[in-house]
């Protein structure tokens, strides 16, 4: 069975165009229940990137979302699953179910 990667890209300060949507360590505490419960049969491996405290030793990969990120392309918090942009800003389960279900 493949391990699935699921990083969490955010900051302690809520996103400024995500009012009341929750905190990016909110998001992060929120999925890995949640995804261990929907889809008991796979295997989940969860990393949590602050975008201003964590940002040396990342890989290209990462420090690429974290540069769209900062240059307000995309939204925080940022879900990436095995490398691929999931759902940003306000992260909606139908965003997750959607791409575990087509991979």
């Amino acid at each position: 069975m493949d391990k699935i990667s699921v990083v969490v890209y955010g900051a302690d300060v809520v996103c400024a165009s995500c009012v009341n949507a929750p905190t990016s360590r909110n998001t992060f505490d929120w999925l890995q229940p949640l995804l261990h419960r929907k889809y008991p049969d796979k295997q989940f491996e969860f990393t949590y990137i602050d975008i201003e405290k964590d940002t040396e030793n990342l890989s290209d990969h990462d420090q690429q979302f974290i540069e769209r990120i900062q240059d307000d392309e995309l939204f925080y918090p940022l879900v990436t699953m095995n490398d691929e942009y999931v759902s940003d800003g306000y992260v909606q389960l139908k965003d997750i179910t959607r791409f575990l279900d087509n991979h």
